[in-house]
């Protein structure tokens, strides 16, 4: 399974797209925006990500209990209002940083949370949307979204595997089958014992779409792990510095550590390889410290081959050691020197 988003191909046997969320790591300023695009850019990362929306379309400006976090996160005592009008990106943005985006090569796409910024993004033609874990059970959005034939990347996040299958079905009841999942734990930063990356296979088994991971973890190596179990598209927060006063900064990496994921990434993908039996040429060199038989004691010619005389030792120039016991019993050809490898004309027939 693959398709193609802004001429890159994503998906079968193409390396993983890592996608760099800005999220609200912009800390309200365009510069640190744009700043910290150029970064994303020097950390390897292939594509850019941005969220869309505005505090009112998230949500109420109400002080009422219903509206304020108290879910065990690091955002618990603010109201929904609150938390959404720090965090958004400014619309008149983001014309801005796609072209920023795009100039240093990056892709860049974003994650709409109403149909206003659905079709806000598409009179700027982005190139592909992203639904948020905690959009993945608003159904109208997603055919809303499906209904545009661009590239729809879904988080798991909050949903059960009939919620996912629902979301699915209703991006393929719009002809649309340019379908990506990825695995995420919603909760921020995740906790490694609920991550559950086993679930990336079987998403793959029963979808047939393309498979990633959205990862709030703190560090990388679970983005790694992901790689090795088919993971196509891993996405991770990214901030310049966590110093950033910002919602989101306190699990999201800086572009060292990001860096440092997306070359571990590409280690990992070189590793995975294919299924193969066949020796490389350094394998093969280093079969020369395979063990073998060799003389060990002096033998002059006639002499019966013994377990004390010949052994099976390190480096592997004489008889294979399966030979051993053919050869126990049998009379040397000449005159053998101890640290000889054994060959089989030297043995009396």
């Amino acid at each position: 399974m693959a398709f193609k988003m802004a001429g890159q191909t994503i998906g079968d046997d193409n390396s993983c797209f890592i996608v760099a969320e800005l999220s609200s790591n912009h800390a309200k300023n365009l510069e640190i925006a744009i700043n910290t695009i150029k970064a994303i850019k020097e950390s390897g990362a292939d594509a850019v990500k941005l969220q869309t929306y505005t505090p009112e379309s998230m949500t109420l400006k109400s002080e009422k209990d219903f509206f304020r976090i108290r879910q065990g996160t690091i955002w618990d005592g603010k109201t929904l209002y609150d938390l959404y009008e720090e965090a958004y990106t400014p619309w008149e943005w983001h014309s801005k940083l796609k072209t920023a985006a795009e100039e240093l090569g990056l892709v860049c796409f974003s994650a709409p949370f109403d149909k206003a910024a659905v079709d806000f993004l598409e009179d700027l033609n982005f190139p592909a949307y992203k639904v948020a874990s905690f959009e993945i059970t608003d159904i109208p959005l997603i055919r809303y979204i499906a209904s545009k034939g661009k590239p729809i990347i879904l988080s798991t996040g909050i949903a059960n595997l009939s919620e996912i299958e629902e979301a699915v079905n209703v991006c393929r009841s719009q002809g649309n089958l340019h379908i990506a999942l990825l695995k995420c734990t919603s909760a921020y930063p995740a906790p490694f014992d609920e991550i559950n990356l086993k679930t990336i296979p079987d998403l793959l088994n029963t979808f047939n779409a393309v498979i990633g991971l959205s990862d709030h973890t703190m560090g990388y190596s679970v983005a790694i792990a992901s790689i090795a179990l088919g993971a196509k598209i891993v996405e991770k927060h990214f901030i310049l510095d966590r110093s950033l006063k910002t919602p989101d900064a306190s699990f999201s990496m800086e572009p060292h550590e990001f860096r440092a994921m997306v070359s571990s990434i590409k280690e990992a993908e070189k590793a995975m390889g294919k299924v193969s039996y066949d020796l490389t040429e350094s394998t093969m060199k280093s079969r020369e410290f395979a063990r073998s038989l060799f003389v060990v004691q002096d033998i002059q010619c006639g002499d019966v081959f013994t377990e004390e005389n010949i052994r099976s030792i390190r480096p592997g120039f004489g008889l294979h050691p399966r030979y051993l016991d053919s050869v126990l019993g049998r009379k040397s050809h000449g005159a053998l020197s101890a640290g000889t490898p054994l060959q089989w004309e030297m043995i009396d027939k």
